[in-house]
């Protein structure tokens, strides 16, 4: 079966470019690499105008497969230069296009790789390495391969997101992959669950009142962590079995509530959009849920929704007074405003907050290339209740499904999954 390639993806930035001993620069590398995927992201539009000018889509898949493997062997390359260009060319090809079959037989090498990277490598390659870590899950999938990687890496991920003296894009790329990796492996033992929840809280804790009640002043940069712990800690407590959910509420929603006093505005966002999913959760269980000190939580939305500070970026006033509105409109009446994501001829619907957390984690480490793994990718397919990848011709253009019909079947077939995944709640819930 072909594969179509997604047109979408980033513009490498690489500088300096260092030959190897193939005699080739890491950029020539990379421009090449990053050609194949434009040449096929061409191919696979040929394909769907129907044009009759018919790509050779697998000469083109092995040429590129063979660039991804120079990269791969780069990243045993004694300079930190070309590790750090092969990571990047890895991320590219990661993101934009799925190459479950490719990697399958290569996961230990680049496992051991990625490994290395992030144990003896600068800050910047131990971001770099962490992002394809997550990458690398979402591409091998929920099964069996994709456990046994993240079990591989989540320890080297753990330790330098809680080490104080790491740097902080390397911690922070460490939050996004262990929540992603978490979220995407996670099985029937709740171990690797338990334990990577209690590290992203260990981290985004610094951040609650002092025992007076005040917020602790931070280091510049450290408020981009906190948010980024925290997302991540917000997508695996989706996981939790009720009983941790309970546990969860009654902590930190007072604690979370305090923080939105927070003088950095991206945190504080990122706090009332945990909070929303929280009460999500706690609805979830019980439909009655009502956060305890309510009345109070309402009137600090209500303040950040209608925040005017001239002090603040006038984008930034902007962006918290949108989030904070539907926050607020969320606790008090349960409403949330549906976004619709179109790729090609399909679509679904984020209507909701956990819905919404699960997207934007994706998007944040697949970037551009999300849509493509929308279309093609098993696991976001299964997440999102998309079913098997669509093989489009032109009958089957012709006979699109309503928007009222795709509407009710993605709500139908995402619900379908949470209960399977409340299921696996249940077995952990004794554990936990």
């Amino acid at each position: 079966m072909p594969c179509y390639a997604d047109a979408c993806i980033g513009t490498a930035i690489l500088k300096n470019g260092v030959k190897g001993e193939s005699g080739v620069s890491d950029d020539d590398l990379a421009s090449e690499v990053l050609s194949h995927y434009s040449s096929t992201s061409e191919s696979a539009s040929v394909i769907e105008e129907g044009t009759g000018e018919v790509v050779d889509e697998q000469t083109a898949q092995e040429e590129t497969e063979d660039k991804l493997k120079q990269c791969i062997d780069n990243l045993m390359d004694k300079s930190a230069k070309t590790r750090l260009a092969a990571l990047e060319s890895l991320r590219l090809g990661f993101s934009s296009r799925v190459l479950y079959e490719f990697l399958l037989e290569r996961r230990f090498t680049i496992s051991d790789c990625l490994e290395r990277s992030l144990k003896k490598g600068g800050g910047e390659e131990q971001a770099a390495a962490a992002t394809v870590c997550a990458l690398l899950c979402v591409q091998l999938g929920g099964g069996v391969e994709g456990e046994e990687g993240f079990k591989m890496l989540r320890p080297i991920l753990s330790s330098i997101l809680i080490d104080s003296c790491a740097s902080l894009s390397a911690r922070q790329s460490c939050a996004r992959a262990l929540g992603m990796c978490c979220y995407v492996s996670a099985s029937d033992d709740a171990e690797d669950l338990l334990k990577s929840i209690g590290h992203l809280e260990s981290v985004f804790v610094g951040a609650y009142p002092l025992g007076d009640g005040t917020l602790p002043s931070v280091k510049a940069g450290i408020p981009v962590l906190h948010s980024t712990a925290l997302q991540s800690w917000a997508l695996l407590c989706t996981l939790c079995p009720a009983s941790r959910i309970n546990t969860i509420l009654n902590h930190h929603m007072p604690r979370l509530h305090a923080c939105l006093e927070s003088s950095e505005v991206n945190f504080r966002i990122a706090v009332g959009e945990t909070i929303a999913l929280l009460c999500e959760l706690g609805r979830d269980i019980d439909q009655e849920f009502e956060y305890e000190d309510c009345d109070a939580l309402c009137d600090s939305l209500k303040n950040l929704a209608t925040d005017g500070n001239k002090h603040r970026a006038k984008n930034d006033r902007r962006k918290q007074r949108s989030i904070f509105r539907e926050v607020l409109h969320y606790i008090e009446n349960e409403d949330f405003t549906e976004e619709k994501i179109q790729f090609g001829i399909e679509a679904i619907y984020i209507d909701g907050w956990m819905r919404r957390r699960i997207y934007d984690a994706f998007k944040e480490v697949l970037e551009s290339g999300v849509r493509h793994h929308l279309q093609f990718n098993p696991l976001l397919r299964d997440i999102f209740g998309l079913g098997p990848p669509l093989i489009l011709d032109a009958s089957v253009k012709a006979s699109r499904i309503s928007r009222t019909e795709r509407h009710l079947f993605n709500s139908a077939a995402f619900k379908a999954r949470t209960k399977l995944r409340n299921k696996v709640r249940d077995k952990r819930a004794d554990v936990m």
